[in-house]
């Protein structure tokens, strides 16, 4: 079998801000988001063949990480009329009849994460593919069999491309994303440090523990500005560790809800139409009344 794992909280942003009209339901709000998402559901189902699925979202945005790092990403700042799709949102995924995780001390990363390292251990389970662009979720990728697709630019990341894209293995984004920070979700990084220069040094050593104090004993062939990086890593060393916890996505193992313990759990059986057409009705969108491709 195959799963596909969805970031509903990035297929709610991407929805959201995209360039056409708005999507407006029932006394005119907004809902943009929550068709983007149900047309992108539909679409794995339908024109993917998708066959077992999970779908993830961000209840509460601010999370654990918020307690490890003031700077870490809040809901502040987004639009209080994208705010207001996340339930229904979630009321919309549970009426398509998918598995839905839905998010409060953590992340939806995290769950997908969780998921991928769980049903991984799966031998029935031949592929994951985590259905998302998102650089943090490249670090669940393994081999060919647990990918990253872009569904925008039908890319799939395996863990060659993981490296061609990233310039380093699946796990070693968390370090580099240590070095470089992730604005997306609110920590810097350490000064001077960017994208080839965080991607030469953890391709060679792989962990920041790995990486010599002084850059003398460096061995990255074209690296500049190594002596500055180097102090600079061994001033900011507490400050990387914690950058890099931020970065590290958390699964079953540290917590992660995640009731379904058999990857069959996640087989999407098709949705209840009485349900999916009182859902249409209640949101005011008609148009999405006969979108899923079968019924239970």
């Amino acid at each position: 079998m195959q799963l596909h794992l969805v970031d509903a909280t990035y297929e709610l942003f991407r929805a959201h801000f995209s360039p056409r009209p708005p999507v407006r339901g029932r006394d005119g709000i907004v809902l943009s988001g929550v068709s983007g998402l149900v047309e992108q559901l539909c679409f794995l189902l339908r024109d993917q063949g998708a066959t077992h699925v999970g779908c993830a979202t961000d209840q509460v945005i601010a999370s654990f990480r918020n307690e490890l790092y003031a700077g870490y990403k809040t809901d502040a700042g987004v639009p209080p009329e994208l705010l207001a799709q996340f339930p229904i949102a979630e009321a919309a995924v549970e009426a398509l009849g998918i598995v839905l995780w839905p998010m409060v001390e953590y992340e939806a990363d995290d769950a997908i994460a969780a998921a991928a390292d769980r049903f991984a251990a799966d031998p029935r389970v031949e592929r994951i593919v985590i259905c998302t662009p998102d650089k943090d979720l490249a670090q669940c990728v393994r081999g060919d069999r647990v990918v990253l697709w872009d569904r925008r630019r039908d890319l799939v990341y395996d863990a060659a491309g993981v490296r061609a894209k990233w310039g380093v293995p699946p796990d070693g984004v968390p370090d580099r994303l240590a070095l470089v920070g992730d604005a997306a979700d609110g920590f810097p990084g350490l000064p001077g440090w960017g994208d080839k220069s965080a991607a030469a040094v953890i391709a060679r050593y792989g962990h920041l523990e790995s990486i010599p104090a002084h850059a003398v004993d460096w061995d990255v062939p074209g690296l500049r500005g190594a002596p500055l990086l180097a102090a600079t890593l061994r001033e900011r060393f507490d400050d990387a560790l914690l950058f890099r916890d931020l970065a590290r996505l958390r699964t079953a193992a540290d917590g992660v809800p995640l009731p379904q313990r058999d990857a069959e759990e996640l087989r999407w059986p098709g949705a209840e139409r009485e349900r999916w057409a009182a859902f249409c009705t209640e949101w005011g969108l008609p148009k999405l009344v006969d979108r899923p491709p079968r019924w239970r």
